[in-house]
């Protein structure tokens, strides 16, 4: 149950990201918008669902997950109707930051949820069963989208966002209890709010955690705001293929995270992150490389992608639960200070792909760096936090993540 709801939950952000990317030029001729304001609409949501974690994680930590969930539920779907009914891309990008506020709530609270429910190393196996979920949604997105923009038009693209942050809606209201054992009353407070976030800020294993997170989502982020319009406009493939070339990805996606559960049980979380930096280096590599020698076609850009993608499967569930592993008491608090760390990058690339995308090269090479500062964070930081943990240092719970595999064999 709980990793079918983590699904539901997390599911939101490619239904929200993905799905109308088919349709994205499409859209942009329609408005009469600018390459620039395209990716504003990709950027700034991403700018808005970054920052309003900050605001959605102590929230969630004074009131309680469900009641706050609730409220970010049901003003994404208003945001979600009001990016449809647009009429010019001002206010698509506008009601799309609006969304993106919203959206966090669903996020942070999420994988919150996660280390309420279960310490560190059980979390990173259950968060990658409910990302296995989210691949799915993934995959099914662009695929749905591209038919929609196709057959119907772009803005039946957004129409689905809002169906489907209503049916997230019904289902929490109807199934979620609160997971919140002991509301912070404090949490909110500016003072000891400032505090927390310095303190978890600060912290060595959220740095090696949080970096290793956005790297590899910077690598993700770079395909999903620049490829619709090399797949598209560059290299001629037509929406319902590009929805197809997105699919491919999360379905290599997913078996990543089906391999990436049992490197954790085997090796531990700094162990299974550091054997799939290998993958992430070897595909970003492999992109940046064709591109370099000229070789811009779908295959050279999608094949090595897949590798990478494969190995996005065990770096995105292990980062996720282990950069709130330290943070029992504040977990939404730390979920929202990483998530807003990872969408600030975001919001980068999409500004950079704005004005450098102006063919395959810098959006290959753009992937390609995120995939070799994945591969560094996870052979540098993370690893040392292992070291740490070996030699007795660091939180329990953080001791408790990389002893239970060892455990497991001792029995």
């Amino acid at each position: 149950m709980a990793a079918a709801t983590l699904a539901l939950l997390l599911g939101l952000q490619p239904i929200t990201s993905d799905t109308y990317l088919p349709a994205l030029p499409a859209l942009t001729r329609a408005l009469h918008a600018t390459l620039a304001q395209a990716q504003q609409t990709i950027a700034l949501l991403i700018l808005a669902f970054g920052l309003a974690q900050l605001a959605w994680g102590p929230l969630a930590d004074r009131h309680g997950r469900r009641p706050v969930l609730l409220a970010g539920l049901a003003t994404y779907v208003v945001a979600s109707i009001g990016c449809a009914l647009s009429s010019d891309i001002a206010a698509l990008i506008a009601w799309r930051a609006v969304q993106g506020a919203c959206l966090a709530a669903a996020i942070v609270i999420a994988r919150a949820m996660v280390r309420d429910l279960y310490e560190p190393h059980e979390g990173a196996q259950v968060m990658s069963v409910a990302l296995s979920g989210l691949g799915v949604i993934a995959l099914l997105g662009p695929l749905t989208g591209g038919a929609l923009a196709a057959l119907v038009g772009w803005r039946s693209t957004l129409v689905l966002m809002a169906v489907a942050g209503a049916a997230a809606l019904a289902f929490i209201a109807w199934r979620m209890p609160e997971t919140l054992a002991r509301p912070n009353p404090d949490a909110t407070r500016l003072a000891p709010l400032a505090r927390t976030w310095w303190r978890i800020a600060t912290h060595r294993d959220f740095i090696a955690w949080g970096l290793l997170v956005s790297c590899t989502y910077g690598g993700l982020f770079t395909m999903l705001a620049g490829s619709s319009f090399v797949y598209i406009e560059m290299l001629g493939v037509s929406p319902a293929g590009y929805g197809a070339v997105l699919a491919s990805c999360s379905a290599v996606y997913i078996a990543g995270t089906f391999v990436g559960r049992r490197w954790i049980a085997a090796l531990g979380l700094v162990g299974a992150v550091r054997r799939a930096a290998v993958l992430t280096l070897a595909g970003g590599l492999g992109v940046a490389g064709f591109a370099m020698a000229g070789v811009h076609t779908v295959w050279a850009l999608l094949v090595p992608f897949w590798i990478f993608m494969f190995a996005h499967g065990t770096h995105q569930p292990v980062g996720q639960a282990a950069v709130v592993g330290p943070f029992p008491q504040h977990a939404g608090t730390a979920s929202a200070l990483a998530g807003c760390v990872l969408a600030l990058i975001a919001w980068g690339i999409g500004a950079w792909l704005g004005v450098a995308l102006t063919g395959v090269l810098p959006f290959a090479l753009t992937i390609g760096f995120w995939a070799a500062a994945t591969a560094a964070v996870a052979w540098t930081l993370v690893s040392r936090t292992g070291a740490r943990r070996a030699a007795g240092g660091g939180s329990a719970s953080a001791a408790t993540a990389d002893s239970a595999p060892a455990e497991a064999a001792s029995r």
